[in-house]
């Protein structure tokens, strides 16, 4: 009989998650794509509360002015966590 998957690895656990995140990844990178999926989804929105009327205009402006907050602590964090001497200018 043929299998459609090899065998998974031997630390595989099954859980009824659909999606994972990788442990390798750090909080930076994670932020970092937190905040670039806020945006898309505050653009998304922004966009749907020009193309509807009345309550449900009045939802997608509340989601959109959330994300905002959101958006506005994620980029905070990304601030705090900034590598020193980043962002100096090196002396020439």
């Amino acid at each position: 009989m043929i299998k459609d998957s090899p065998n998974p690895p031997a630390s595989y656990q099954t859980t009824d998650q659909l999606f994972s995140v990788r442990l390798s990844l750090d909080s930076e990178t994670l932020l970092a794509n937190a905040a670039q999926d806020i945006a898309s989804v505050q653009a998304l929105t922004g966009h749907l509360a020009f193309e509807v009327d009345g309550a449900q205009r009045d939802i997608a402006l509340a989601v959109h002015r959330m994300l905002e907050g959101i958006q506005l602590m994620v980029d905070r964090v990304l601030d705090l966590n900034e590598i020193p001497g980043l962002n100096t200018p090196v002396a020439s």
